[in-house]
C-alpha cells in the first residue's frame, strides 16, 4: 500500500495525506456530524480502530486545516467521501489525489452534493461512468415500524446459502446491470457468505409444492421470496442494502412487512437507527419504505463505473 502514502497536490491546494491510526478518532468525530450520511465510511473507520488500520482492505485520505482533520475519504472498492459542507478545497485535494493515482474503485457513493462535486473534478481524467445516479433519497427510521412485521422473515441460515446467493445475484443484476459472479470463492460470493455467517442477512424462504423426482417420491422445493442485508453498521446506524422480492411476488406488499421485520430485528439487535438509500425513480419502493415509517433525511448520489 506504500504507493498511496504521499502524492503532491497542485499549488495552492491545502494539504491532504493518508490517515494514520492516530487520526482515526478525528475521523469518527467527523462521521458523528451526520451518522446516516457517513455510515459507509464510518464502518471502515470503526473496523480500522478495532482491528488495525491495514486490516480494512483500503485506506483513508484526510484533508487538514491548521493540522486539524476537516474531511476524509475512504478509498477501497468504493470511494466514499465525508466532506462536511462540501468544502471545495477538500474536494479539490481529493480529486488531485484520485487523478494522480487513476481510478481503482467501482463507484463513488455518499452525500449527493459531495459525490457530484468530486465527480465534476474527476470527469476530465477518469473513464466515463456507466451511470450517474444523482438523486437517491437517504431514508431512516428510529422507531418501531408502522406496519406489522412478517414473522417468516428471520436471520438467514448458512444452510440456505445455496438459495440466497442466486437471489442476491438476481438483485445485483437488476439493480446494477451486470452479474457480479466471478466463480466459487469470488469476492461477491464471499461477501454474501460473510453477511449470512455474521447474522447480517435476513430472508423469508417459503416451501413450494414438491415436484416429481423420477423415483418413488417428490422432491421438496424452497424459494426466497424476500431478502435484505445489513451492509454497513457504525455510529449507531445500520444501513440496509440489497432489498429484493422476486418479480412474480411483487405487488403483494411483501417488501413492507419484510422491511418491518428487518427494522424490528435490527433495532433490537444491531443499532437503534436503520437507514437505506433508494433511487428516486423507484417510486414503489419509496412508498413501501414510507409505509414502514422511514423518512428522508438527505440525498445520496452514486457514480457507477
Amino acid at each position: 500500500m506504500a504507493r498511496w502514502r504521499m502524492t503532491p497536490l497542485a499549488d495552492g491546494v491545502a494539504p491532504a495525506r493518508v490517515l494514520q491510526e492516530s487520526d482515526l478518532p478525528s475521523a469518527l468525530r467527523l462521521c458523528a456530524l451526520d451518522p446516516v450520511g457517513s455510515v459507509l465510511a464510518a464502518t471502515r473507520v470503526e473496523s480500522a480502530v478495532a482491528r488495525g488500520l491495514w486490516s480494512v482492505g483500503g485506506l483513508f485520505w484526510g484533508f487538514f486545516r491548521e493540522e486539524r482533520l476537516t474531511a476524509f475519504c475512504w478509498v477501497g472498492a468504493n470511494l466514499s467521501p465525508v466532506v462536511p459542507g462540501a468544502d471545495p478545497e477538500a474536494l479539490d485535494a481529493f480529486a488531485s489525489l484520485a487523478l494522480a493515482h487513476g481510478r481503482r474503485c467501482s463507484s463513488i457513493v455518499g452525500d449527493a452534493e459531495v459525490v457530484l462535486g468530486l465527480w465534476s473534478r474527476l470527469a476530465r481524467g477518469w473513464s466515463r461512468p456507466r451511470e450517474i445516479r444523482a438523486d437517491q433519497p437517504s431514508l431512516m427510521i428510529d422507531h418501531a415500524p408502522l406496519v406489522a412485521p412478517d414473522p417468516r422473515v428471520v436471520r438467514s441460515s448458512p444452510a440456505d446459502f445455496g438459495l440466497l446467493l442466486p437471489a442476491c445475484v438476481a438483485m445485483f443484476e437488476e439493480e446494477v446491470g451486470y452479474s457480479p459472479v466471478s466463480g466459487p470463492g469470488g469476492p461477491y460470493e464471499s461477501r454474501v457468505r460473510t453477511l449470512v455467517g455474521t447474522g447480517m442477512s435476513y430472508s423469508r424462504i417459503d416451501d413450494l409444492p414438491p415436484t416429481p423426482t423420477g423415483r418413488n417420491g417428490r422432491a421438496p422445493r424452497r424459494e426466497v421470496v424476500f431478502k435484505a442485508e445489513i451492509g454497513a453498521v457504525a455510529g449507531g446506524v445500520a444501513q440496509i442494502q440489497g432489498v429484493w422480492v422476486p418479480p412474480r411476488h411483487r405487488g403483494n406488499r411483501l417488501s413492507e412487512s419484510g422491511m418491518a421485520a428487518v427494522v424490528l430485528a435490527t433495532r433490537h439487535d444491531v443499532a437503534p437507527v436503520v437507514s437505506l438509500y433508494v433511487n428516486s425513480y423507484n417510486v414503489r419502493a419509496i412508498a413501501a419504505y414510507r409505509a414502514v415509517g422511514f423518512r428522508q433525511v438527505g440525498t445520496f448520489a452514486t457514480v457507477l463505473f
